[in-house]
């Protein structure tokens, strides 16, 4: 079976896929997926990365192949695909387009992160970054919280977002964060984007860019004002320059999730989330997708079923 990303999409939903990556964090966190660190091959002379992120989580077996060239403007800064196997005997069982996959599980990790960590009565949302991150989290972050107020800024197209989604466009990142009580910073940049010295008590951050270890997203303040919450120690430790700089983590989301950790202490802390993005993920949702379509197919060919 293959599915191109139109089919992906049509099988997707932002609603179904962030219970799925609060089961997949928990069982990560717990020990019960088979995970290795990814491997990233650079490809130097056009700026970008190869990666690969291979995982079994007991029910499914898988491995995305993931392009990363955050330069690109014509084109998306990630392509990927992602192969599952039958974990019985190894047999592949899908190719489906993963840049979309991607994009959905991103933002529905930091949902995921952002119910357990934001305050209960986050009304202001911030954006920094005005792609399709800044897109899938808008969307996702939504579902778990009521904003009466999402502002955005980017160096390029914040006002074309902000018409698009019916938001407020800032005039520089420093207005959209001051007040705000969730963030997210869903960038490109190598160098801090968010500045310590604008955050306001009880604010929840989730960084999803600068997902390599010479990369900052976050100045020297908003780590030492914050507590770290990663989607995966050891990940980070290696992949994260924030974390890095950070020289600590309280938690993983997952640990969050199962209990084993608490979430948010006082109204008044600032929490982060850093996002790397973990193959489970990946898997996890590639999985939830290829059932949705057996399931089609058995609608229309109950022999199908059978094949399973």
């Amino acid at each position: 079976m293959n599915l191109d990303e139109d089919a992906v999409g049509r099988l997707l939903s932002m609603e179904e896929v962030i219970p799925a990556m609060e089961m997949a964090l928990a069982d990560f966190s717990s020990g019960k997926v088979v995970q290795p660190t990814r491997v990233m091959v650079p490809v130097a002379d056009h700026q970008g990365f190869l990666g690969l992120m291979p995982a079994y989580t007991g029910s499914a077996l898988g491995t995305k192949l993931v392009a990363f060239y955050p330069r690109n403007t014509e084109v998306p800064t990630h392509h990927a695909t992602i192969l599952l196997f039958k974990p019985e005997t190894g047999e592949p069982l899908v190719t489906m387009d993963g840049r979309l996959i991607t994009e959905v599980r991103t933002a529905a990790v930091s949902a995921v992160a952002t119910e357990r960590l934001a305050r209960s009565n986050a009304s202001v949302l911030a954006i920094i970054g005005s792609g399709v991150q800044a897109r899938s989290h808008l969307e996702a972050l939504r579902l778990v919280r009521e904003f009466r107020e999402v502002r955005v800024w980017s160096p390029r197209r914040a006002r074309a977002f902000a018409e698009e989604h019916g938001i407020r466009a800032a005039a520089s990142a420093e207005e959209a964060v001051r007040g705000a009580d969730v963030l997210v910073t869903a960038t490109t940049s190598q160098t801090p984007v968010l500045l310590g010295e604008w955050l306001s008590p009880g604010v929840h951050i989730n960084a999803v860019g600068a997902a390599r270890p010479d990369w900052r997203e976050l100045d020297d303040e908003v780590l030492e004002r914050a507590r770290v919450y990663v989607d995966s120690r050891e990940a980070a430790q290696k992949e994260s320059g924030d974390v890095i700089a950070a020289g600590r983590i309280f938690a993983e989301v997952g640990e969050v999730v199962s209990g084993a950790k608490p979430g948010r202490h006082s109204d008044d802390e600032v929490t982060l989330f850093k996002s790397l993005g973990l193959a489970v993920e990946d898997v996890a949702t590639a999985e939830l997708v290829h059932r949705k379509a057996r399931g089609e197919l058995s609608a229309e060919d109950p022999s199908v079923r059978s094949e399973s």
